[in-house]
């Protein structure tokens, strides 16, 4: 097996960081942004944000065509700084937040999976995020 190659991705979002915190982790929340098109959605979404605990968001396209789990098991959480876990295929990804006054930067680091190109899994992990601070600078 090859080297696997690391994917960063960013975004700044014009909230603060426990407003941010609390859209990126809470379910209710997860199921609202976590999607990279129009025509896709997530359906469920459990969490339990500890070190040890599980993650699961069911995606699904809107049409029915297609659908799977994302999850995995946290390594690492640190309060409204990183979030580090696992997927189910070994994968690894790790999230900071980081605190700019009133405006929080997120950093996600992940490595890539060999089945779609690098540009095409940057693309589209970038397009979640950026979901993800359009909902919560609409949201907060």
């Amino acid at each position: 097996m090859g080297e696997k190659h690391a994917i960063k991705i960013s975004a700044t979002v014009n909230a603060p960081v426990e407003e941010v915190w609390k859209c990126w982790t809470e379910p209710e929340h997860i199921k609202k942004w976590n999607n990279a098109s129009e025509d896709w959605h997530t359906t469920a979404a459990v969490n339990d944000l500890r070190v040890g605990g599980t993650f699961l968001s069911r995606m699904e396209a809107k049409d029915g065509s297609f659908g799977f789990d994302f999850s995995g098991v946290y390594d690492e959480v640190k309060l409204y700084e990183i979030i580090a876990y696992k997927l189910g295929d070994e994968r690894k990804v790790r999230i900071t937040f980081t605190r700019d006054g009133e405006c929080t930067e997120i950093v996600e680091v992940f490595d890539a999976e060999s089945t779609n190109s690098i540009e095409m899994q940057q693309a589209g992990w970038q397009s979640i995020l950026d979901n993800f601070k359009h909902y919560t600078e609409t949201t907060v």
